[in-house]
């Protein structure tokens, strides 16, 4: 709809996972080196894990049209199943015949194509996206298949992909064996607040024109805030940008803007799962008839400091998800480390705002809170402010 007004060849924020839109940021890059390391290396096992929507689809594509273009391969996206039906899948996508066939047989008839294959050096390679559905005895199952070698190497290749629950559950005590035949692991981190920006440049460029939105500052930094840096959720805001851009028939994006859409669309409840129910318990204490009043001002103030909270949020879920990680994913940890010895720098700085503007904003609530009407009861006024209060700073 707004293709020709932007001067563009298309939409620049598809969701679709379209390898010519990858954008190369350092995780990525980082993710592709291993992922193609591994390949040619002939690892048994790789392991690439992500949250959703953070481009591990794409990455994928983008191997396969790479490195995979003469490759055997089988590719499993369905993984609510049994072993059985899971063995099924593969032997079908490699196009073997799996009608009437048991257990036993299909194994058989697996093992013998990968002979085939492998005496005609074609290299066989098997994909499973959302890894994570898979129980542990069938992970389990999947790590027999890789006893499928000659004396010199694998007959087949096995990558796992799947989002960072798949960690917690090849960290278990039973799945041993499967995690010291990973041979490459690495994990898709969201994008910076800089990349973000780069992000954005890059997919405009690709659909033809790189200038066809300006961002200021308060913008992009409202957009990474929001989608905390998860690529497919870059692309749903900026496409709602795009469109309302274009309705307005403007070029020049501000941070004001993006609040506005963001709220319009509940993007915080709609992407993210909501927090417990301190929410809808401060809204109730507001809207109680007995304490019924216009504050449009304080309203304004919490919505302000979603963008803070979002922030916090974000670190709060990252630092669970260090937590989590296996000692044997070296490629994390590094980054674990950068990315520490970076907050080291900044964290004191950045706390110093934050309390700035807590007083502030604390005051200003105070404030616009007092006067209540007289005929408030006072235990009720009470109770909304602390419910106000401990919604806001968690105190």
């Amino acid at each position: 709809m707004y293709t020709a007004f932007f001067g563009l060849r298309e939409k620049p924020f598809d969701l679709l996972p379209n390898p010519d839109f990858l954008y190369p940021s350092r995780a990525h890059k980082r993710a592709l080196t291993y992922l193609t390391h591994g390949i040619k290396e002939r690892a048994g096992f790789i392991l690439l894990t992500g949250e959703v929507g953070s481009g591990k689809t794409t990455l994928i594509r983008n191997m396969i049209r790479s490195q995979l273009r003469d490759s055997v391969l089988a590719k499993v996206f369905n993984t609510r199943v049994d072993s059985l039906q899971l063995l099924m899948q593969i032997n079908g996508d490699f196009g073997l015949d799996t009608e009437g066939r048991d257990k036993a047989t299909l194994l058989r008839d697996l093992n013998d194509f990968l002979i085939e294959q492998y005496a005609q050096r074609h290299q066989a390679v098997l994909i499973i996206d959302e890894a994570q559905n898979l129980s542990a005895e069938i992970l389990e199952e999947v790590r027999m298949l890789s006893n499928l070698e000659t004396d010199r190497d694998k007959l087949l290749q096995i990558i796992l992909v799947g989002q960072p629950e798949l960690r917690e559950i090849l960290a278990r005590p039973g799945l041993l064996q499967l995690r010291q035949r990973i041979q490459i692991s690495c994990h898709l981190q969201p994008l910076s607040a800089a990349e973000v920006r780069e992000y954005i440049l890059f997919r405009l460029e690709k659909a033809g024109n790189k200038t066809a939105l300006v961002f200021d500052d308060d913008a992009v930094e409202a957009i990474a805030t929001y989608s905390r840096g998860i690529p497919r959720l870059v692309n749903i805001l900026c496409d709602y940008i795009m469109i309302d851009a274009y309705s307005s028939q403007t070029r020049n994006i501000e941070g004001s803007a993006i609040h506005e859409l963001a709220a319009d669309l509940s993007f915080e409840a709609q992407y993210w799962n909501p927090e417990p129910s301190e929410k809808s318990e401060v809204a109730a204490a507001i809207a109680r008839p007995e304490e019924k009043r216009d504050l449009p001002d304080v309203a304004r103030n919490a919505a302000a400091q979603s963008k803070i909270l979002s922030v916090i949020g974000s670190m709060n879920k990252r630092i669970e998800e260090l937590e989590f990680m296996p000692v044997w994913d070296h490629a994390a940890m590094l980054d674990m480390q950068e990315r520490v010895d970076g907050l080291e720098k900044s964290m004191d700085a950045k706390i110093r705002e934050l309390r700035s503007m807590q007083q502030q904003l604390r005051s200003e609530i105070v404030q616009q809170l007092d006067p209540l009407p007289v005929e408030v009861d006072v235990k009720k006024r009470n109770g909304a402010m602390r419910s106000i209060w401990n919604y806001l700073w968690g105190n």
